[in-house]
C-alpha cells in the first residue's frame, strides 16, 4: 500500500510504499478523519500523529466520508456530493464509491500530519515550499500570520514577482486585492447607509402619521354626515306625523 503523506504547514508532500502488513495494521478498521499514531512506520516517525483524509482502492474508486463500510457501494450522487462532479445542471448519477473504513484492499491511503514528532522526515518536514498564492480575505490573512486586529493586514499580503517581458522591462510585483478589509472609507459608507436608512424610517413615520391623521379626519366627516342624515330623517318623520 502507498501512503500519500502531506504536511500542510510547510506545503510539502511525500509518497512512500509500505509492503510490511504489520506496519499498516494500526490503520486498519480506522475511519476517515481519525487520528492515528505513526510510530509503526519506523523509528523516524516516533511521536508523529497523522489524520486519515481519504484513499483509493486498487480499481481507483475513492473513499467517501459517511459510508460506514469497508466494501464498495453504489450511491445516487448530486451536486455538492463528494466524489462527484455534475456535467449538466441538476444532473444526478449513480457512482461506485469505497466506504470510509480502512482495509487492506486499498491501493493508496492519504494522510495529513497533525502533530510533528522528534525527528525530521526527509523532503517532508525539513524543507518549506513557499506558497505561490496567498489568501485574499482579511480574516484568513490574520489567521495565517497569527495577527491581531490592530495589525495592518496590507503589509502581510503574499506577493509574487513577475518576470520581465518585452513590454515591461522593470521588475513587477503582483498582489491580490484584499477582500473584506475594514478601512475608514468602508466605515464611512456603512455610516452613510445607516443614515439613509434612518432618514427613510423617519420619512416613513411622518408619512404614516399624516396618513393616519387624514384617515381619522375622513372618518370623522363620514360620522358627522351620517348623524346629519339621521337627524334630518327623524325631523322629517316628526313633521309628517304632526300633519
Amino acid at each position: 500500500m502507498k501512503l500519500n503523506i502531506s504536511y500542510p504547514r510547510n506545503g510539502t508532500q511525500i509518497c512512500i510504499e509500505i509492503t510490511d502488513d504489520l506496519k499498516l495494521r494500526p490503520f486498519y478498521e480506522k475511519r476517515m478523519s481519525n487520528e492515528v499514531y505513526a510510530d509503526s512506520l519506523g523509528d523516524e516517525w516516533k511521536g508523529y500523529v497523522v489524520k486519515i483524509s481519504g484513499g483509493n482502492d486498487k480499481q481507483g474508486f475513492p473513499m467517501k466520508q459517511g459510508v460506514l463500510t469497508t466494501g464498495r457501494v453504489k450511491l445516487l450522487l448530486k451536486k455538492g456530493s463528494s466524489c462527484y462532479r455534475e456535467r449538466r445542471s441538476g444532473e444526478r448519477k449513480k457512482k461506485s464509491v469505497r466506504g470510509c473504513i480502512v482495509e487492506s484492499n486499498l491501493s493508496v491511503l492519504n494522510l495529513v500530519v497533525v502533530q510533528k514528532g522528534e525527528q525530521e522526515i526527509p523532503n517532508l518536514t525539513d524543507k518549506v515550499i513557499n506558497r505561490r498564492l496567498g489568501p485574499k480575505r482579511a480574516t484568513k490573512i490574520r489567521k495565517l500570520f497569527k495577527l491581531n486586529k490592530e495589525d495592518d493586514v496590507r503589509k502581510y499580503v503574499v506577493k509574487r514577482v513577475l518576470p520581465p517581458t518585452d513590454k515591461y522591462k522593470k521588475q513587477r510585483v503582483k498582489a491580490p486585492k484584499i477582500q473584506r478589509l475594514i478601512t475608514p472609507q468602508v466605515l464611512q459608507r456603512k455610516r452613510h447607509r445607516f443614515a439613509l436608512r434612518k432618514k427613510a424610517a423617519a420619512k416613513g413615520k411622518v408619512a404614516r402619521d399624516e396618513y393616519n391623521k387624514l384617515v381619522a379626519q375622513r372618518n370623522k366627516e363620514q360620522r358627522e354626515k351620517k348623524q346629519e342624515r339621521k337627524r334630518s330623517r327623524s325631523h322629517s318623520t316628526r313633521e309628517s306625523k304632526s300633519q
